[in-house]
């Protein structure tokens, strides 16, 4: 693999950081929208954490010597339920692991230390991400969607 294929794994890497934390910012909106302002918060927390890979790649990509594509890997979509807000997040996340752990492969074989190091962090958080959706499914397949959404309502005191 060459510095070229490297800095296309990084790229790719980056558009699907900057995907994922426009989808946590859209269902931030829409569970505010909902009433849920407590899960909108933690939707926010992911939105950060998110941006923060971005930021990692785009100074891994500008050390290589490319210019990084500041692009979404796909268009965010709004959720009709938690439920398919979760699955729809769980896809994303597997998919991201699946590539980031290929593209740490890549980068060991061409001794890149740094760029595989990169991966392997990232794909551990994402594995924590995944982990919380699938817990959060369950809760809803075991509980129902309904009184799941209750734990994330703030009272309104007006």
């Amino acid at each position: 693999m060459s510095n070229t294929q490297t800095i296309e794994n990084l790229q790719k890497a980056l558009r699907m950081e900057m995907t994922a934390a426009h989808q946590y910012q859209l269902h931030a909106h829409v569970l505010e929208d909902w009433g849920l302002d407590k899960l909108a918060g933690k939707m926010r927390e992911e939105m950060a954490e998110e941006l923060g890979h971005s930021d990692k790649f785009i100074e891994r990509i500008l050390f290589l010597g490319g210019a990084p594509d500041l692009v979404f890997d796909k268009t965010p979509v709004k959720a009709e339920t938690l439920e398919a807000m979760f699955r729809m997040d769980l896809g994303d996340e597997a998919e991201a692991i699946e590539f980031y752990t290929k593209a740490s492969e890549q980068a060991g074989e061409v001794s890149d230390i740094g760029t595989r190091r990169l991966f392997e962090d990232i794909v551990l958080d994402e594995e924590g991400h995944k982990s919380w959706l699938e817990l959060q499914i369950d809760l809803i397949g075991r509980i129902g969607e309904q009184n799941y959404a209750s734990k994330y309502v703030t009272a309104n005191a007006e």
